[in-house]
C-alpha cells in the first residue's frame, strides 16, 4: 500500500509518499524563509507559501520517486490543530487528488502523528508517556494502546517552543528561535541568573512558560546587552526549561503504579526534542526512574509528512473521509 501524505499546519509545507513497510520513496520538507524578518510565523504568507510550493514539490516528489499519482494507494493531510488557512490548502489539496483518483482520503491529527512517530523506529510498550513539545504545544499524554491516547497535562498559557522564540525574539536573535539559543548557550553559564520554574511545585502536570517569557524580558531591561550577556541568559533559560520539563515528565512516570504496569516506557517528540541539552538532561532521568526515554528518528522531530504517512498506515481501516473538515483546534479525542 502507497501512501501519498501532506502536512501543511504551520511554516512547513511537506509531502511524503510511503509503503506501509516503511520504505519511504520521497520526502520533502519545505521550510518557509519568509517568516524570519517577522520574527515569527505570519499566518496569511503561510498560506500564500503553502500554496505556492505544494504544487512544486509534489511534482519534484514523483519525479524523484519514478512513481506516478496512479499507484498511489491512500491519500492523507493534516487537519488540524493548526493555522486553519494551511490546513484548508493543504487538505483540500490532497481531497482533489484523492477525489480525482477515486481513492480513500484520511484525515490526520497532527498531534496524534507527533505521538505515534516514535512507533516508526522503537518496539513500544504499555502503558507510555509521551512528552510532546513543539512550537505551539507543550502536553503529555498516556498512551494505553494505539487507540486509547489520554492527555494528563498540558500548558496552560504559551508552548515551550513558542517560549524559546519569544526569548529569542527578546534577545535580537533570528527565528526559529531554539536553535539559536541553543547555540548561544553551549558558551553561556546556566547559572548567571535564577529563573522562575512556574507549577513546578503544583501536585499537577501542566506547564506554564509566560511568567518566565516575562522573567528573561525585564531581566534583559536591566542589563546590557552585549555577547556575554546573551549568552547567559540563554543558557538560564535553557537550563530553567529543562529542569520544567524533567519535573513533569518525572512526575508523570512516578503517578503510574508501576507494580500494576511494570512495562511502562516514554517518550519525547516534537520539534523541541531536537535540542541536544535537553536530550542530555533527559538522560538523567532515565537513571533515576529505570526507564528509557525514547525519541522518533531525526526526520520525524519536527513538522513534517513522513509522520503523517506513519500515523495514516497505523489509523487506516478503510474508510474514507472527503468531509471531515480542518479543525484549527482539533484534539487527538476528535480525531
Amino acid at each position: 500500500m502507497l501512501v501519498f501524505s501532506v502536512e501543511s499546519s504551520c511554516d512547513e509545507t511537506s509531502i511524503c509518499i510511503m509503503q506501509n513497510d516503511k520504505k519511504i520513496f520521497s520526502h520533502i520538507v519545505y521550510s518557509q524563509e519568509i517568516h524570519k524578518k517577522h520574527g515569527g510565523v505570519v499566518p496569511e504568507l503561510a498560506s500564500r507559501a503553502h500554496l505556492e510550493i505544494l504544487q512544486n514539490i509534489t511534482k519534484k516528489a514523483f519525479e524523484d520517486s519514478g512513481l506516478s499519482l496512479r499507484d498511489i494507494d491512500l491519500f492523507s493531510a493534516t487537519c488540524g490543530p493548526g493555522l486553519i488557512g494551511g490546513l484548508l490548502i493543504g487538505s483540500t489539496f490532497t481531497k482533489s487528488l484523492a477525489i480525482g483518483l477515486q481513492k480513500p482520503f484520511v484525515p490526520i491529527n497532527h498531534l496524534e502523528a507527533h505521538v505515534l512517530s516514535t512507533f516508526f523506529n522503537n518496539e513500544i510498550s504499555f502503558p507510555h508517556l509521551c512528552l510532546l513539545i513543539t512550537g505551539g504545544h507543550t502536553q503529555i499524554y498516556l498512551l494505553e494502546d494505539l487507540k486509547t491516547i489520554n492527555l494528563i497535562g498540558e500548558t496552560i498559557d504559551d508552548a515551550v517552543g513558542e517560549a524559546f522564540d519569544k526569548v529569542a525574539k527578546i534577545l535580537g536573535l533570528s527565528y526559529p528561535g531554539g536553535y539559536e539559543i541553543e547555540k548561544q548557550a553551549m558558551s553561556g553559564d546556566e547559572n548567571s541568573f535564577e529563573l522562575p520554574q512556574p507549577l513546578t511545585k503544583e501536585n499537577n502536570l501542566n506547564f506554564s512558560f509566560s511568567g518566565l517569557k516575562t522573567s528573561i524580558n525585564l531581566i534583559s531591561k536591566k542589563n546590557k546587552m552585549d555577547d556575554s550577556f546573551i549568552k547567559n541568559i540563554s543558557a538560564s533559560f535553557q537550563k530553567c526549561v529543562a529542569n520544567i520539563l524533567i519535573t513533569k515528565l518525572n512526575k508523570a512516570i512516578k503517578s503510574i503504579d508501576r507494580t500494576r504496569y511494570n512495562n511502562l516506557s516514554a517518550s519525547v517528540v516534537g520539534g523541541v526534542a531536537n535540542n541536544k541539552y535537553l536530550k542530555k538532561c533527559f538522560e538523567n532521568l532515565e537513571k533515576e526512574n529505570g526507564i528509557k526515554i525514547l525519541y522518533p528518528p531525526e526526520f520525524m522531530m519536527s513538522d513534517n509528512a513522513a509522520m503523517i504517512a506513519w500515523a495514516t498506515i497505523l489509523k487506516y481501516s478503510k474508510s474514507n473521509d472527503l468531509d471531515f473538515k480542518p479543525n484549527p483546534r482539533l484534539t487527538i479525542s476528535q480525531s
